[in-house]
Order: C-alpha cells, then structure tokens, then sequence
C-alpha cells in the first residue's frame, strides 16, 4: 500500500472525522450567535452578507459531514443544515433583525458546497490504484 494511503487510512482520516464531529456544536454556536445577534448594520449589508451565510454554511455543512461520514444517508445532513438555516431566518424576525429568502439561498448553496468537498476528501481514500 502506498505511504499517502497509510496515512489517510491509518491516521489522518479518522482524527479528521473526529475533528469534524466535535468541532460541530461549537461552529453551530458560533453560526447561530452571528445570525441572532442584535443587528451590527455597516458592512455586514448585500453581498459581503451573503458571503458570510455562504461561509457558514459551507464550514456547519463540511463539519457535519465529515463526522456523519459515507455510511449514512447525506441527505440528512442537507435537511438538517438547511433547516437549521431556515429557523434561524425565522428566528432574526424576533431579535429585530430581517430573515430574507436569498440569506437562505446562501446558506443551502454553502451547505452544499461544504458537503460536495467533504465528500470528495472522504471518497479520496476509497478510491483504488
């Protein structure tokens, strides 16, 4: 076996997985303060705020996969952190900030961002010579 796949194998895959899985609840933490806190206004307003729902969306969607791994339906990590999108938008409708439909549409398009490279890296190690 070659070395890259020993190391994959052996010892970088499973404490990525790990990684990914502990490291979840925290960036949901972190995901969930910046899109309920009171409303920071300046910068965070058109584009640049849609790039930021991208990324952490991207970052909840790539952590969650890599600890939910290839064995089990992807499916529900989508539907869990595109739902979880969407209570949020919901939610900013009482902390006197605005939930909006392309907010949303960021989120589910880094979620499958995050999820597509989480798949690749995982899939790397299955691949044969």
């Amino acid at each position: 076996m070659h070395p890259s796949r020993v190391f994959f194998h052996g010892i970088f895959l499973p404490w990525v997985r790990r990684a990914g899985a502990w490291l979840f609840l925290p960036a949901l933490a972190v995901v969930a303060w910046g899109e309920l806190r009171p409303d920071p206004g300046g910068i965070e307003n058109g584009v640049w705020d849609k790039g930021l729902h991208f990324t952490a969306y991207f970052g909840l969607a790539l952590l969650a996969t890599l600890g939910w791994g290839l064995r089990r339906s992807l499916v529900w990590v989508f539907v869990g952190v595109s739902a979880l999108g969407g209570a949020l938008e919901l939610l900013q409708l009482y902390v006197g900030r605005d939930g909006e439909w392309l907010d949303q549409f960021a989120n589910m398009l880094g979620a499958v961002a995050g999820m597509g490279l989480a798949i690749i890296y995982l899939a790397i190690p299955r691949r044969r010579d």
